[in-house]
Parts: C-alpha cells; structure tokens; sequence
C-alpha cells in the first residue's frame, strides 16, 4: 500500500451496536483534486513517493487500506425539530481514528464512498460542488480559528449523481476531532440501551475530556461534568462563528459534535450584508436555523443531550449513595427486603429529581457562557484588551446599526481599523453605506457616526493605538469564503477547471493577511454574484 495510516481503530472497540461495518463501493475513474499534505504529515500519514493516481485510488475507496477497519456511525437525530431515530452514515465510511503529532485522536472519514445500511435509499455518493464547498470551508474555518473539522483529500468519481439534476460525482476525506454526535447519544437512548450508552459516553470522556475524570473523583458526577464540557465547548463555538458572520444552516442534533466542532458544511454559509434574521438553506423555509437563531438552537440541541444522558447523571447521583447503603444493608439482611425495595424505588426518584435539577442548571449557564464568548469576541474585534462595563451596550448599538444599514459585515470590521484613532478618516467605513444592498438615511449616518466617535472614546482612554489596531487585525479577517466566490470555484471545477479553486483556498487560508493578490476575493458580490440559497449535498 503507497498510503500508509497508523490507525488505532478504537471507536471499533467499541459496542457493536454503535456501527455496522461496510467497504467503501469503488468509483470508475477516480480522479485527484486536492490533497492536503501539510494536514497528512501532522496526521502521521505516510505518503513518500506516492503519485496522484495512488492518492486517488486511496481518498476515492477503491483501495482501502491494509489496517483500517471501515465502518458507518449509528446514530438518531432531530432534523428541523422533527425526531429521526434512525439516521447513521448514509454515505460516509470511517475508515479508522488515529493519533497525530499532538497525540491527539483523530478520524478520516470518506464521504460519498457509496451505500452504508443507514442510507435509507440514498445512493451514499456525493456531487462535486458539495464536496468542494465542504473542502474550502473547512480550510478556511481552521485558517479563521474555529473549532472545526479539516479537509484530506477531494477526488474527483469519474461518475454522475442526480439530485436535481445530473452533477458530477466527488469523494471527500474529512477530519474530525471525532464525528460522535447530539444524535449518537439520542441513538441509544432511544433504544434503552444504556449499556451502550454508557460505553460512549465513556468513550468521550477518554478522548476528548480526561480532565472529567479527575474532577470527578471530588464531585462524584463524571457524567454530568461531561455535559458541563460539552455544554461550555458548544457555546463558545457558537458564538465564535457568529463573531465571524457565519450562519451553519442545518443545525440538527446530529449536526452537533460532542467535541466542539464545527461538522457538515452543507447549505452554510457567511453573511455579507448584515441581516440578524438571514437564512441561506434552501430547506429552512421558517427561518429555524437563522443567523440570530443559533445560540437558542445551541440550547434546543443540548437540552436533548441531556433528555439522552439522563440514565448516564443518575448513574452519578446513586452512586454517590452506593456505599453507605451496602453498609446499611448488611445491618438489616433479615428484615430489610421489603424496605430495601421501597427505598431503591425512592432513591430512583431521588436521584431523577436530583439529575434533572443539575442538568437544568448546566443548561441555564449556557446562556451565561456564550453571551461572555460573544462579548469577548466583540471586544477584540473593536480593539480592546478586555470587556468592561458598559460594553454590553456598545455592541449590541452597533449590531442594532448593522442591522439596520445592512452593510458588509466583514468590510465594516476590517475597515474600523482605519478609524480607530481619534483624529481618523471615517471614509472607508461610511463609503460602505452606498454599497448596492447597504440601506442609507440621514439619522442612520449620523447614528453610524456618533456611535464611532464614542467607540474611539473609549478605546483612546482604555488601549493604546497600535496595541487596538493588531488586535483588531488579528480578530477582523481581510477574506471569507463568499458565497459567489465558492459558487464561481465549483461552476469552473465542474468544467475541470480547478484554478479558481486553488486561487480562492489559497486566500481564504490567508484571512488576516493584507495580501494585493487576494483583493479580489475581498470584494462582496455585486447583486448579479449574490447566491441566495446554499443546497445540501445529499
């Protein structure tokens, strides 16, 4: 094998139930795209001297490789509020998790490698376009900061796939700190299983939380402080993507990760005109996935997380009781069956009572943590250090003005930074409001200005200059991967064409840079390039 992957295979250790085992269905005529090799080498892939054709058979699943277990992920999942308990990988094979570099656990996955038995009549393949869109945005979330998955490989099928029309097929490698789900957890809840249920979350502690284990021998609730990691991961990613303009599009329970990570790039996309309410999916008819929407959604998702783990934080609760009830037992072996009975059945209730009441409180913080991530967030984009009283307001003024203006959301915070002096030039931030989608009035210029000139106020008395100006470099990007950029990438690489592909990966993975050969990518679509609605890719 020219590929060769030091896979672990753990999760296959795992419960049967928790995956079926399938071989990825070859392709006719793979073709390769892009392979990431900076991403392989910290994976430990080994990959000297191998040729395109040997990657594509590999990243296309015609050959699999000698030590990988394939598999499809079981799992349930609420899809726009609606309860599926049956969904799993339809069209996507893990092929095996290994460690990186960082000894860190990671999966490859193929997705569009053929039929799983969770397809439900799908034909497990994938279109080009989706595929692409999926590799750029996952690269270019990685170059932004967010949590998020990564990008291997993309190959191109050779073969066709109808959705709403002919499109050519891909195959696409992710990489994920995981793809255990919201969903994985509903799965075996569901079905009662809590055996399994306990082996997964278990599982989870070991890989992405092992810090649980310790606070839990104080506290005696590992299971309920794996709800509490998980709880704080999602809210803070949530509100870092949303710090950036990004609006996920389907965020379904089974398109939550347990690890805190961005998954599924389907019908997502970056706002360009600020709109609170923006909705890009082309399925989300009621505005459910909403820009302004995602922290409740965030919330929405977790309280079934919680529904799922309750057996999992009553297991926390009796045992905590475990102990002192044996020693009180063996006083009372004689008489004490009839009373032993009664009393399981309170401690039962007990412990019920007692595990939802803690799982609310967890919940009830969320809230709390990403309004504290998001504020964060807002400060460093306008240049300070820290958030201080008083700041809750400034920013939701200026969100409240954005909203109103519509102007470009990234231009709008990358050209702030022209400003920031007291004595600066206003020019390149107001110019915005004469943008074709941008709504201009009198009052609505005069607020702009008057909230600018208090925000430089405060910002001369609170930082010094060049110290607000790096930090809002480092927080405002010069380039996201806008939707008529991707679109124009995957209509040129149906043609075969993958420059403009290369050329858009190459800037988004760029995003702080103030790069000449990039600028075109900076540029907001004019009303002929706005892509409206973004398609998922099954």
């Amino acid at each position: 094998m020219p590929v060769s992957f030091p896979f672990e295979n753990i999760y296959a250790t795992l419960p049967s139930q928790c995956f079926e085992p399938v071989q990825p269905t070859p392709v006719s005529e793979p073709e390769l795209i892009k392979f990431n090799e900076s991403l392989a080498d910290r994976l430990n892939i080994e990959t000297t001297d191998v040729t395109e054709s040997e990657l594509a058979t590999i990243f296309s699943g015609n050959a699999v490789p000698d030590n990988a277990i394939p598999l499809a992920m079981a799992y349930s999942g609420h899809q726009f509020g609606n309860l599926n308990p049956q969904l799993g990988d339809g069209r996507a094979i893990l092929l095996g998790d290994l460690y990186d570099k960082n000894s860190q656990l990671r999966d490859v996955q193929l997705k569009g490698a053929g039929r799983t038995p969770f397809s439900r009549g799908g034909d497990g393949r994938s279109p080009l376009g989706p595929a692409l869109r999926e590799y750029i945005l996952c690269e270019a979330m990685y170059s932004l900061g967010v949590p998020t998955t990564r990008a291997l490989a993309l190959v191109r099928s050779g073969e066709t796939v109808i959705r709403q029309q002919r499109e050519s097929g891909a195959v696409f490698t992710r990489v994920a700190a995981s793809h255990i789900r919201v969903g994985t957890f509903q799965y075996f809840a569901l079905r009662g299983d809590h055996d399994a249920l306990r082996a997964l979350a278990d599982h989870v502690i070991n890989r992405h939380y092992p810090e649980v284990k310790n606070t839990s021998e104080e506290s005696g609730k590992k299971y309920l402080n794996l709800f509490k990691k998980i709880t704080e991961n999602q809210a803070k990613l949530i509100a870092k993507w949303m710090n950036l303009g990004f609006i996920h599009g389907v965020m379904n329970t089974d398109n939550m990760t347990v690890s805190g990570e961005t998954i599924d790039y389907g019908p997502c996309a970056f706002i360009d005109s600020f709109n609170r309410k923006k909705v890009f999916s082309s399925i989300d008819q009621q505005g459910r996935y909403a820009y302004i929407n995602q922290p409740a959604i965030g919330q929405w998702n977790l309280t079934r997380l919680a529904e799922a783990m309750l057996p999992l934080f009553m297991m926390d609760t009796e045992s905590a009781h475990s102990s002192s009830d044996e020693v009180e037992a063996a006083a009372q072996k004689q008489t004490a069956q009839k009373q032993t009975a009664q009393k399981q059945t309170a401690q039962k209730q007990t412990a019920e009572k007692q595990a939802i009441e803690d799982a609310t409180q967890v919940l009830n913080d969320y809230a709390h943590i990403h309004q504290r991530a998001w504020e964060t967030g807002m400060a460093a984009k306008l240049g300070f250090s820290e958030v201080q009283e008083g700041d809750r307001q400034r920013f939701e003024a200026l969100t409240d003005l954005l909203d109103e203006t519509r102007v470009d959301f990234t231009l709008f915070f990358r050209r702030l930074n022209t400003c920031a002096a007291s004595d600066g030039d206003l020019s390149q931030v107001l110019d915005l409001l004469n943008a074709p989608e941008a709504r201009s009035s009198a009052p609505l210029l005069q607020q702009l200005k008057e909230w600018i000139q208090d925000w430089q106020g405060a910002l001369a008395q609170r930082e010094s200059l060049s110290s607000a100006q790096q930090r809002m470099n480092q927080s405002n990007p010069a380039i996201i991967p806008r939707n008529h950029q991707v679109q124009r990438a995957i209509t040129a690489a149906e043609s075969g064409d993958y420059e403009v592909f290369e050329k858009l990966l190459s800037a988004v993975t760029q995003p702080y840079e103030d790069n000449p050969e990039h600028q075109e990518f900076e540029q907001p679509p004019v009303p002929a390039e706005q892509v409206l609605r973004t398609f998922c890719g099954t």
